[in-house]
């Protein structure tokens, strides 16, 4: 490591050549999950790499290497409690809903015929952003373009004609 400090190439690969073996053979002492062993031998690879400059050529170099390893498997447990505390397994996925609150036919089309009142109520430069971007997909760039308006103020109006079709809606509902 000395040597690597003092910028010898040769030096460095063939200590991370000769560290590797015993890199895997402590993390995998450690950490019984293969894939997850390897992973964390990257880990430690890529601190060293990147804390180098950090160690004292007058210490020992095995403490240093170590506290690396600690802090590595350390980080990979809490990563590990933390995706596995968020996540949850079942035998049978629940339905996305019940048959008996499922919208009706008739709903859906009360609900498209509120829509178009909501969306015909609206002034002329709003109704026509809505149009163009909810409704077709154009892009704010491929709006502008069609209607000589600039993207800013497509923007705008959108925002405006959908609180204004929220507040429609929620009166008439």
């Amino acid at each position: 490591m000395r040597a690597a400090q003092d910028g010898d190439r040769a030096a460095y690969a063939r200590l991370l050549t000769e560290l590797l073996p015993v890199l895997r053979r402590i993390v995998r002492h450690r950490c019984r999950n293969r894939q997850d062993a390897e992973d964390i031998v990257q880990e430690v690879l890529l601190s060293v790499h990147a804390v180098r400059h950090t160690y004292d050529p007058s210490r020992a170099f095995m403490p240093w290497l170590m506290t690396i390893v600690r802090r590595r498997i350390a980080d990979a447990v809490r990563k590990h409690s933390s995706r596995s505390a968020n996540e949850t397994t079942v035998d049978v996925l629940p339905e996305t809903f019940s048959g008996d609150e499922t919208k009706k036919e008739q709903d859906t089309s009360d609900d498209n015929e509120l829509i178009r009142w909501a969306l015909s109520s609206l002034p002329p430069g709003q109704r026509q952003a809505i149009v163009l971007v909810k409704l077709r997909g154009l892009s704010f760039q491929e709006a502008a373009t069609a209607t000589g308006k600039s993207i800013s103020s497509l923007k705008v109006a959108v925002h405006r004609a959908v609180k204004a079709m929220r507040r429609t809606l929620n009166r008439k509902t």
